[in-house]
């Protein structure tokens, strides 16, 4: 295993620091003055994806010989996480322009990385992965999306559900069946751009958290795209192409997690320390700091497992999935808890929108959801538990 040797090495080089810094930066001048007027008004944060692009934020995601800035892939990880501390909404759309470029990093053609990913790195386009059907959600085999195959085109016929960014992306990931009769060996992926005939979206979905980033569904009616935009070329590949971008994204999500809840717990923390009651801070209450110590100590142990998962996932480690599910669950279902003991310590004024806890304890729920259930997870380290099982003596 000599070859996975530095996996738990975290460290910071000065460079990336900046990067970091400067993200926090962007986030504290851009979207905490927008965040509440964005999740009012389900505005999608196109001005704050300029801003993100132009300091070349999109381009920490990239390898330089697709736009990018040539920086270590941890960093991408790293600066979710921070945009998530300061709204989810905006980390979610962001992340899922990554997202949607997955299946094009995993298995597409030097041709089609360079015209697909290039524009996203630099932020003059955005992307959507569009797996999920209303009738196969965790349930990928499923899918009912068929791509038929007519001379030197594919057509394709089918709803995609809960997709982010839809209507607002201009690349789409797009996973059909190619082939019936195999099953989910015969999915493929194919890369759909806006604008194509036959490529039209359901109506904005009314969600309870991260409103500003758009869902919508993906409707395909006789959708004619270029045997071309078939990613890799390869039918019947697509599958692949989806675990492989699950095992690579579950990681993101877990640093959405530890963001969130980062973000709520300082908020709990400058509440706690200006609050008086009975003529002293609450924050010097013992029960208050038990509240805090709890809160801070998931936050800690989410963090390192999120990190764990996500340098095995970019090392291509073969326990990647294994800690991308633990990570996944174990930071949304943290999220999910520090959000509501935030929430808790700020009293009636926490549910009020004054206060931002409201939209963070609202956003947080969606992160054991999307990317695969709380549930779904635990089915998966319950297998590799099994496996463990059979292995003891």
């Amino acid at each position: 295993m000599a070859q996975y040797e530095g996996l738990m090495d975290f460290t910071i080089t000065d460079e990336m620091q900046e990067m970091l810094d400067m993200a926090h930066e962007l986030c504290r001048n851009e979207v905490v003055p927008r965040r509440a007027e964005m999740d009012e008004h389900e505005k999608f944060p196109h001005e704050i994806f300029q801003k993100f692009g132009q300091a070349g934020l999109f381009g920490i995601m990239f390898e330089e010989k697709y736009g990018g800035l040539g920086l270590s892939p941890f960093l991408t990880v790293l600066a979710i996480e921070i945009m998530s501390e300061y709204c989810l909404g905006v980390a979610t759309s962001a992340g899922a322009i990554k997202l949607g470029a997955l299946p094009i990093e995993h298995g597409g053609t030097e041709e089609q990385k360079q015209k697909y990913l290039t524009p996203l790195a630099k932020g003059e386009k955005i992307a959507a992965f569009a797996l999920t059907e209303p009738g196969a959600g965790s349930d990928v085999p499923n899918l009912k999306t068929f791509a038929e195959k007519k001379g030197d085109r594919y057509v394709l016929n089918g709803t995609k559900q809960w997709i982010t960014n839809a209507g607002v992306a201009d690349i789409y990931t797009v996973f059909a069946l190619t082939d019936k009769t195999k099953g989910p060996r015969g999915i493929s992926c194919f890369i759909v751009e806006k604008g194509t005939k036959g490529l039209s979206f359901g109506k904005l979905e009314q969600k309870m958290g991260i409103r500003c980033s758009h869902t919508r569904q993906v409707i395909l009616e006789d959708c004619e795209v270029p045997a071309e935009n078939l990613v890799g070329l390869k039918p019947n590949a697509g599958f692949i192409h989806a675990i492989k971008t699950l095992i690579s994204s579950r990681p993101f999500i877990a640093t959405m997690g530890t963001g969130l809840a980062t973000g709520a717990y300082k908020e709990a923390l400058k509440y706690a320390r200006q609050r008086e009651q009975f003529g002293k801070n609450i924050i010097n209450f013992q029960a208050v700091q038990h509240m805090l110590a709890d809160m801070v100590t998931k936050i800690e142990a989410s963090r390192l497992l999120a990190y764990r998962a996500a340098k095995y996932s970019l090392n291509n480690h073969p326990e990647s999935a294994r800690y991308s599910a633990m990570a996944k669950l174990l930071s949304s279902e943290t999220a999910v808890q520090v959000c509501n003991d935030a929430l808790q310590l700020h009293g009636g004024y926490g549910f009020t929108k004054d206060y931002p806890v409201e939209k963070m304890y609202r956003d947080a729920k969606i992160l054991t959801i999307y990317e695969g259930t709380s549930q779904i997870q635990k089915n998966e380290i319950g297998a590799y538990a099994i496996k463990d099982a059979a292995q003891l003596k």
